[in-house]
């Protein structure tokens, strides 16, 4: 899987994001220069944690048989550290459902435990930055 991201207007900051057969859009927030018109790559990091959590919590409950009927995930960020290396997202999980106490708290401690949160949390990530005059190596 690729991910392209391309510039849209030479003008302005807005990208597309090209992820498999699905499109995207990235921007910076009128304060920063920006037209304010697609969420910027913060708001997709984030994303990333609140998607993985609700959908990890949906495909467990469902291989357990229990009865989640949905899931809210909001996750809020504190990004007032960022430059001295703290970022802080903090997360709400709200479960529907007929759920018993111990099952609540079972989905909690899972969701914890969906891929994004683990590879934010205790992942070493490796980035390597390449010019693009040559093809891209697999």
């Amino acid at each position: 899987m690729t991910v392209t991201v391309n510039t849209v207007s030479a003008d302005g900051f807005r990208h597309s994001v090209q992820i498999d057969d699905h499109e995207l859009f990235a921007d910076v927030p009128v304060s920063a220069g920006g037209e304010g018109s697609a969420p910027e790559p913060h708001d997709y990091f984030d994303a990333a944690l609140g998607a993985c959590k609700a959908l990890t919590l949906k495909m467990y409950a469902k291989k357990k048989d229990i009865p989640l009927t949905g899931v809210t995930v909001e996750v809020k960020r504190d990004n007032s550290e960022e430059q001295q290396g703290k970022y802080a997202l903090h997360v709400k999980l709200t479960l529907k459902g007929a759920l018993s106490d111990a099952q609540r708290e079972e989905l909690h401690r899972v969701a914890d435990r969906c891929p994004i949160h683990k590879l934010m949390t205790t992942a070493q990530v490796s980035i390597e930055t390449h010019r693009g005059e040559g093809a891209f190596s697999q």
